[in-house]
């Protein structure tokens, strides 16, 4: 198999935001270089909430500040709100992703915004944009990553109807690309297989991409099915660190290296090297205090060299 996965490293971000530890800007964006000496072509390395509700991430426009563009290169920023897309504008990010929830009760957790909200939230971003057109820089391409789409820790089962509904309306919006996020890690391949297929009903023409947790040993069987589903760009998170503050109990995302042993092994191109995963997986596990949980990170690669 020659295909293509395109992976997206989330590990700054969406791996940080969860521990314990609190890393300086300058150590973030060391992580930022060493993954991409790695072969990381598109990073998540920022987010632009307030640092009282989530410290890990403060001084995102440092970060940034310390990443110079590099051609081939797209750092991300994830933005909660319109204040956030404004903060994110201000620095050199070539993405922003806007999160969203498919459910009211994360919504309001998350953000303190229902889903009505959020896609009147979204509508404002993406009209702001429209007015900024022409302007050198100031439109960087938009993403929208919607969380829960596979279950939610405060309103319970999320239905395939949720999903297509809030996608289709998301799709007439006009975004980029549309994300599906496992936040709290409850998916299985087959649930992963409909919910695909139903939001390529409701957006024929979006670029899908997938988000898992492996919070419940899930999450590689989870990539698999959306490999298999067509989905050609998945998120991951080195060392499989992170989760969300705003979910109770959503622990790691699933492993880069991890998941870039199993594609590769089958013969999928990722274009990452994996000792170098492996090395920035055992960097980031001393500087967060804790061994990074992937299986690779403990196991290494195969065949040995």
């Amino acid at each position: 198999m020659s295909r293509p996965i395109q992976i997206v490293e989330v590990g700054p971000r969406d791996g940080l935001q969860n521990e314990k530890a609190v890393l300086e800007p300058t150590v973030r964006a060391e992580l930022v270089r060493r993954l991409e000496a790695a072969g990381a072509k598109r990073i998540e390395a920022v987010s632009f909430v307030h640092p009282k509700y989530v410290p890990q991430m403060a001084g995102a426009e440092e970060v940034m500040a310390a990443l110079p563009k590099e051609a081939g290169r797209s750092r991300i920023g994830l933005v909660l709100n319109g204040k956030g897309y404004d903060r994110a504008l201000g620095t050199a990010v070539d993405e922003v992703n806007v999160a969203m929830s498919v459910t009211d009760g994360f919504g309001l957790k998350n953000q303190g915004l229902s889903v009505v909200q959020q896609v009147e939230m979204l509508a404002g971003i993406i009209a702001g944009r429209a007015n900024a057109e022409g302007e050198p820089g100031a439109t960087p391409s938009l993403s929208a990553t919607l969380s829960c789409v596979w279950g939610c820790p405060f309103d319970g089962e999320v239905s395939t109807d949720q999903v297509q509904d809030l996608v289709g309306k998301i799709a007439e919006l006009g975004v980029d690309e549309i994300a599906l996020a496992d936040t709290i890690g409850v998916g299985d391949p087959w649930s992963v297989t409909r919910k695909v297929e139903a939001a390529r009903r409701a957006a024929p023409d979006a670029t899908l991409r997938l988000h898992f947790h492996d919070t419940r040993n899930t999450g590689l069987a989870n990539a698999y099915a959306g490999v298999e589903a067509g989905v050609d760009i998945l998120d991951a998170s080195v060392g499989g660190i992170g989760g969300c503050p705003f979910a109770p109990g959503a622990t790691g995302n699933i492993a880069t290296e991890d998941l870039v042993y199993m594609l590769e092994r089958a013969g999928y191109s990722t274009g990452y090297d994996l000792d170098g995963l492996i090395e920035t997986a055992k960097w980031i596990g001393e500087k967060i205090g804790r061994p990074a949980p992937s299986a690779l990170s403990r196991a290494g690669g195969w065949p040995k060299g």
